[in-house]
């Protein structure tokens, strides 16, 4: 399809290299449900209100990943999203690349520092910053539907948020003063079918460089995780939003709240759309919690800046470890 970006050839040299060094395994992976959080409770009475929060709270620590339903956002605007991120996904390759078709930067594919195949990712997306969807001229249609799901998702995180922080006895008001608009961004991925879904990630193993992410996938599924020290498989829910704690919020709940390892794998026949919600806070934010802290505090762009050095230098992300107070 002239849509998919050119994988094969520009990355030709990984792709000889690894036929001729490995041979392929079949890992199976066990599929589970994550743990289910209905957010209507939060409008119920004051015990299911309590029950609800320490819930979140219960899946943030043991797991690190939730779905919620009943989260506020209208199937029809899911629906409509995912329609217009099709159309946008589906214009030529060649299209999608111009600098001057859309914002600069924002189109990205593949993994330009690789160095062998485990680092590729076989996927393509557009990272599209909250101050950049009401007037991007480029996704026309898709910016009013855009706007939409982004500032209900974006009052959903806040609220998410607020609840984690407060069953840490800590002020909830830190996310309004600190992860503002401007700081959060979309970012809308499609996986295209991969022939070598064997050797290939759609997205290579990370956790995320934030407080929290919120996710809405098709029903193809991909996603896995680390639970107990082993992958395992998120079966998809079409009513639910998929949640998950971020590096930034893993430190600043000093270890309560884990950000685990997450990866997309590839499929041989099917394509697979999701759309992520990424709440970060400006660069200036410090990170840091109450004595005695496992990290020393830190900016979230000195954060972001140590993210980069080890993704250009080791080809991955070390991420938390560097901040280390015994490190």
């Amino acid at each position: 399809m002239d849509s998919d970006p050119p994988f094969r050839q520009t990355y030709k040299t990984l792709f000889d290299k690894t036929s001729e060094e490995t041979c392929n395994e079949v890992v199976t992976v066990e599929e589970c449900e994550l743990p289910l959080v209905d957010l209507g409770r939060l409008n119920l009475d004051e015990s299911e209100m309590e029950e609800c929060k320490r819930e979140i709270a219960i899946a943030s620590q043991e797991w690190g990943f939730f779905q919620v339903i009943n989260h506020g956002i209208s199937r029809d605007i899911l629906e409509k999203l995912r329609e217009e991120q099709v159309k946008v996904f589906r214009q030529p390759f060649d299209t999608k690349s111009k600098k001057e078709r859309f914002p600069a930067g924002s189109y990205r594919w593949g993994t330009p520092s690789a160095t062998c195949l485990k680092q590729l990712s076989w996927s393509e997306a557009f990272h599209i910053p909250m101050t950049d969807i009401s007037d991007s001229g480029a996704f026309s249609s898709l910016s009013s539907t855009m706007e939409q799901f982004a500032t209900t998702v974006a009052g959903l995180a806040k609220k998410l948020a607020g609840i984690l922080a407060e069953k840490l006895g800590q002020k909830t008001t830190f996310f309004e003063e600190n992860c503002l608009p401007s700081a959060c961004y979309l970012r809308m991925n499609r996986y295209p079918p991969c022939p070598f879904s064997l050797e290939v990630h759609g997205l290579m193993p990370h956790t995320d460089s934030d407080f929290l992410t919120i996710l809405h996938q098709d029903e193809v599924g991909g996603l896995q995780l680390v639970k107990d020290e082993k992958w395992i498989s998120v079966k998809p829910n079409p009513e639910a939003l998929i949640i998950n704690i971020g590096d930034l919020f893993q430190a600043w709940s000093n270890d309560v709240y884990k950000s685990v390892q997450h990866r997309v794998v590839t499929n041989p026949t099917m394509e697979r759309f999701s759309t992520a919600y990424f709440f970060c806070p400006s660069y200036d934010t410090v990170i840091q919690n109450s004595e005695p802290s496992i990290y020393r505090k830190f900016s979230f762009r000195e954060y972001r800046q140590q993210v980069q050095e080890d993704v250009q230098k080791l080809g991955h992300k070390v991420g938390l470890p560097r901040f280390l107070l015994s490190h």
